[in-house]
């Protein structure tokens, strides 16, 4: 279609999406806007979860919203035929059993390890003890950086301010998203590797992309239609 939105063929289920809160949040309503999929109800409810109905349009039957880490699992256990998420959530599970169907080319972050600025604590832990004290939110990822580049890290599973860790002694450094590097450096700290990339990502549930194959193939040529 010329607009760009999407026209799934008559008598195919509607599609169920999963949209998450946080910084992809509006990235990723912006896209759907432009599919002709009203999320004027979903910006405008903050507390609400779950928007349903035929006013959606472009053949979405519901939009979920959630936190951005829940994503792959709805969509692995088929409460999502699809998902909108970033790249460092898949890498952090990477056995979710779900389809990577498109890099949408936003929410542009870098995946580091950081430390106090003029530190090296880091480098010190691992001279003297063999192994480095790590804070971070994503544990995977981390253990599978260090192992990869032949070091021994104690991994420190934080929830909260990451960027704390290293300040009061809790850990030697941190692997953290980061995307502009302000907060980093407003806490004294500073990126000393980069490991990976991270921008958000479409997925799909395996089963859905069969039975929904034309449905979910249309969304997928209108989103890729719209650039990065």
């Amino acid at each position: 279609m010329s607009d760009g939105s999407v026209a799934p063929e008559p008598g195919l289920g509607a599609l169920t999406l999963a949209v998450p809160r946080g910084a992809l949040f509006e990235e990723t309503l912006d896209r759907l806007d432009a599919l002709g999929i009203a999320t004027a109800e979903v910006r405008d409810n903050p507390r609400r979860l779950l928007f349903s109905g035929p006013t959606l349009g472009a053949g979405v039957e519901r939009i979920v919203t959630m936190r951005p880490s829940d994503v792959p699992t709805y969509v692995e256990h088929g409460a999502a035929d699809l998902g909108f998420t970033g790249k460092d959530v898949l890498l952090e599970a990477p056995s979710r059993e779900v389809y990577e169907l498109l890099d949408l080319g936003y929410g542009g972050c870098r995946m580091v390890v950081a430390a106090r600025a003029g530190d090296d604590a880091m480098e010190e832990s691992l001279r003297r003890l063999g192994v480095a004290r790590i804070a971070t939110k994503y544990p995977g990822i981390a253990t599978r950086h260090f192992a990869a580049t032949g070091r021994q890290a104690e991994i420190v599973e934080v929830k909260g301010s990451v960027e704390l860790a290293p300040l009061t002694g809790l850990v030697d450094a941190i692997v953290d998203l980061t995307a502009t590097g302000k907060t980093l450096v407003e806490n004294g700290l500073e990126v000393r590797e980069e490991i990976v990339g991270s921008t958000a990502r479409l997925i799909a549930n395996p089963v859905a992309h069969k039975l929904k194959a034309a449905a979910i193939d249309a969304l997928v040529t209108s989103l890729r239609g719209l650039g990065r």
